[in-house]
């Protein structure tokens, strides 16, 4: 449905409410100032309401994890509630979880032709990354992660050892071990050449993962050229590294293929998947080649890996029904079919500060740059809350936070999509 809104945006509700988390939140969480946030209420299909009742167009799916929509998967987490709501997911598990791993081999690298692949559930993307980390280190004994610029894995510790986004680091940088050597990420010809160089420099007796996004997210919805993922699966092979793929923002259909390394055909050690996997539970998969995951000892009885809320049932329920849908050739064609229509009006706009418009099937981003050619990043931050009033919800990416990110659930209608595209043409003033 398209936005209807019944109060001022912020409204009265998110503006008391707003002051009161100040008081008692970390400053440094949410930002909060007179024009934001709004507080959500509930959320449905494309739509969020909030605590006004003003109902919103999602572009963002809630940072992409309700790609088949907001609320799809509730009627799963109800069932599964009602019987269990927490178990002991590494001491006696549940068939869920056996479901969800059968699946996740399935969908990956069974269907890639290689087999069965071994699946280490965790909490969060985050998570999922340090887990892959950690194997690429048990396999290769070798503690160096290549890396690229700008990337983003999440914020834990173990996440931030493979982090090319400088901001998230600086904070905490001596509490983190020298372990990555960072490389450009191509956008380019040019960039691949400039890749090419650093990779036959680099020392692959001391690397033991490269870490990857196939598209970077936070980054700015930078799609490589073609080549670039063989190119890293080359040199991987060559020097006995790890290929890890970060998918957890591209994973699940978001770019119009089941995962975005598809789209090459190349294929990792390990693959890193969250956000859209259940819908809406906080639950995430390091997936890898059974012999890189056998290379940790069996279970004797304590797990050398593992986390409280590992294989929660609620989580493990939600995320079959997902997978199932995420299996439906449907899914990737209206991925396709709104992407396509989302970007070619993108491209129509018609605004000196639009720099680039690029991503891949419902990952788009929409570059600002001054006319002198500096990121536009202040410009970015005033459109998000200009759109906000017009009730569509927007988040900006890039390491300056110039490129407007289109994220959307998938099942955008031609309608919402035409009307979102309009509102930012009037913010623009094209």
């Amino acid at each position: 449905m398209l936005p209807k809104l019944i109060s001022g945006v912020p409204g009265p509700k998110s503006h008391a409410l707003a002051k009161e988390l100040k008081c008692y939140e970390c400053r440094n969480v949410t930002y909060v100032a007179d024009d934001w946030p709004v507080f959500w209420q509930r959320a449905d299909g494309v739509n969020v309401w909030d605590a006004d009742g003003n109902r919103f167009l999602d572009l963002t799916a809630a940072f992409g994890v309700a790609g088949l929509g907001h609320g799809w998967s509730a009627e799963a987490m109800r069932e599964q509630s009602t019987a269990l709501i927490h178990g002991m997911g590494d001491v006696h598990p549940t068939a869920l979880k056996v479901d969800v791993c059968r699946r996740l081999s399935a969908m990956t690298y069974e269907r890639w032709g290689l087999g069965v692949g071994k699946t280490t559930l965790s909490n969060s993307g985050s998570d999922a990354v340090e887990t892959a980390l950690k194997t690429a280190h048990v396999a290769t004994g070798k503690s160096g992660i290549a890396c690229f610029k700008n990337s983003y894995h999440g914020l834990g510790y173990g996440a931030l050892l493979g982090s090319g986004m400088e901001k998230f680091r600086q904070p905490i940088e001596d509490q983190l071990a020298p372990l990555r050597v960072l490389l450009d990420f191509p956008s380019d010809d040019g960039g691949m050449r400039l890749l090419e160089g650093q990779l036959a420099g680099l020392d692959g007796g001391a690397i033991g993962a490269v870490l990857v996004e196939p598209i970077q997210g936070r980054g700015g919805k930078v799609v490589p050229p073609d080549g670039f993922l063989a190119l890293l699966r080359s040199w991987c092979d060559r020097n006995g590294a790890l290929l890890v793929f970060d998918e957890i923002f591209t994973g699940f259909n978001r770019t119009g293929k089941l995962f975005a390394c598809e789209w090459e055909g190349v294929v990792p050690d390990m693959i890193c998947l969250g956000k859209s996997m259940s819908g809406g539970y906080p639950i995430s998969a390091c997936v890898g080649k059974a012999e890189v995951m056998d290379a940790w000892p069996e279970s004797d009885g304590e797990a050398l890996h593992t986390s409280t809320f590992l294989g929660n049932p609620v989580g493990c329920a939600m995320t079959v029904a997902s997978l199932k849908k995420h299996s439906e050739q449907k899914i990737r064609d209206a991925v396709l079919e709104n992407g396509g229509l989302l970007k070619g009006l993108l491209q129509d706009l018609n605004s000196p500060l639009i720099h680039e418009v690029r991503g891949r099937g419902l990952m788009l981003g929409v570059e600002l740059r001054h006319a002198d050619g500096s990121p536009a990043g202040d410009v970015a931050g005033r459109i998000l809350g200009k759109m906000m009033r017009r009730g569509v919800l927007m988040l900006a990416d890039g390491p300056e936070g110039n490129v407007l990110a289109f994220t959307p659930p998938f099942g955008l209608t031609a309608a919402e999509i035409t009307y979102a595209v309009m509102q930012l043409r009037s913010v623009l003033d094209c």
